[in-house]
């Protein structure tokens, strides 16, 4: 007869979450609001129901394989909680509510979010939104273990573990300092670019996949000196005259004034965009919820 095992409590994992997000067991313990003693005895009782311990004593607190391995299926199994008890206050308030945990791109949140936030408080106030910003693969590993609901980024995203929700896709322009001779022109063709040094952010963005891409296609350069952690940044570099910058549409529009020191020109016939996209996990259970979501970033960024 096969060994039954006792499962364990709701409170124990979150303990265990809160020990790894915290890095030790009396920080662990102030946010769950507990004494360390109690928060110690949720720990001992976890690792006796796991056979093993999830944390080194003594000096720094590390998590074993053993806990490491837990904290990913905790977090997991506590997302489905919260899916659950969202879904009964949903179903309850007849709205959609609860909370909801989006992880998005510093190339695309500071553009779009404000219009979300502001336009989802008003048609729908009890529900709450939590907004983390990541590098791409980090959003996507964070989404994978249930530390995000869905996350916001560009396109694209191959992973069988999640549905993938096209939202638009953003034109992309060319900027470049005022006093540029290209600032002459008024629409950018290939040639225009051919010999010239493009900017670029760091590697971990699908931005600079992007402006490698059209480098190789017109003959330019990337500039590896100097790698942007922002567009601001990479929109400064152009404005100092470093080098020419590919910019998303929706950054054009609220972060490029006319008569600055940064000019920006369209591309020519089939010119270059972007597409984003809302990733979530497959079963994860919010799927209307996050398409509602979809639709109300596709009408943001419509208008």
């Amino acid at each position: 007869m096969t060994e039954s095992l006792a499962w364990p409590s709701l409170r124990q994992l979150r303990c265990l979450v809160a020990l790894a997000d915290c890095g030790n067991f009396t920080r662990g313990a102030a946010a769950m609001g507990v004494s360390q003693p109690s928060f110690s005895q949720q720990i001992h009782l976890l690792e006796g129901l796991l056979g093993g311990a999830v944390a080194e004593r003594g000096g720094r607190m590390v998590l074993t394989p053993l806990g490491r391995e837990a904290v990913a299926a905790a977090r997991r199994v506590l997302t489905e909680a919260e899916g659950f008890a969202d879904l009964a206050r949903r179903h309850r308030q007849g709205e959609l509510a609860g909370t909801l945990r989006l992880g998005v791109s510093p190339t695309l949140g500071p553009y779009i979010l404000p219009q979300l936030v502001a336009r989802l408080h008003a048609t729908h106030p009890d529900l709450k939104v939590h907004v983390r910003e990541g590098l791409p693969d980090a959003l996507l590993d964070h989404l994978g273990d249930g530390r995000h609901d869905t996350v916001l980024v560009q396109l694209p995203v191959t992973d069988a573990r999640f549905h993938i929700e096209r939202l638009f896709r953003e034109p992309m322009f060319l900027a470049m300092a005022a006093d540029d001779p290209m600032a002459a022109v008024r629409v950018v063709r290939p040639e225009h670019l051919a010999g010239r040094g493009l900017l670029t952010m760091q590697p971990e963005y699908r931005l600079s996949q992007q402006v490698a891409a059209l480098a190789e296609r017109c003959g330019a350069q990337v500039l590896r000196d100097y790698e942007g952690t922002s567009l601001d940044a990479v929109r400064q570099m152009a404005g100092m005259g470093m080098g020419l910058a590919l910019l998303p549409e929706l950054y054009v529009r609220q972060e490029i004034a006319e008569g600055g020191d940064v000019v920006v020109r369209p591309f020519a016939g089939g010119r270059p965009y972007r597409e984003i996209g809302l990733i979530w996990r497959i079963g994860a259970g919010r799927s209307g919820d996050l398409m509602l979501l979809a639709e109300t970033l596709r009408s943001i960024a419509q208008r």
